[in-house]
């Protein structure tokens, strides 16, 4: 695994830190690699995988795919399968998508909400879990990276 998805703990004052260290991810993603984000509502998910595109150098405007399941971007140097599975009734459906067969396209995945279909997810998979620091001030992150 490379170095940069080591355990560690950011701490993100603010919205444009948060974008930055996911796009410093994205800078260093390579083919097959899954990352799950993780958080609460407007804990920042959507901003990190932005950012994440920007690394990966993806033009088009990147979106939380609520409703669709999986948006695929394939402008950057890797396709990016950006999923949001808050809405999944089960693992099942995610199976039905091509969720495996998206993990091994030579792609990187990146999954909102990862922890509910965590029994599919490879072994390597990337956990990025981005709370609220509720006594700091509301802006701030903390952002934990765990695999």
């Amino acid at each position: 695994m490379e170095e940069f998805v080591k355990p560690a703990v950011y701490e993100s004052p603010g919205e444009q830190e948060t974008y930055d260290l996911g796009s410093h991810f994205g800078e260093k993603a390579q083919p097959d690699q899954v990352f799950v984000l993780e958080g609460d509502l407007g804990a920042g998910k959507t901003v990190f995988a932005k950012g994440f595109a920007k690394g990966l150098g993806v033009e088009e405007p990147v979106t939380s795919p609520t409703f669709t399941i999986v948006k695929q971007y394939d402008s950057g140097r890797l396709p990016l399968y950006h999923m949001d599975v808050y809405r999944i009734g089960d693992v099942d459906e995610m199976e039905e998508v091509g969720a495996q067969e998206m993990f091994a396209s030579g792609g990187v995945c990146l999954i909102e909400w990862g922890g509910m279909i965590e029994d599919i997810l490879p072994e390597d998979t990337v956990w990025i879990r981005i709370e609220r620091d509720r006594e700091d001030d509301f802006n701030h992150r903390r952002i934990t990276c765990s695999y």
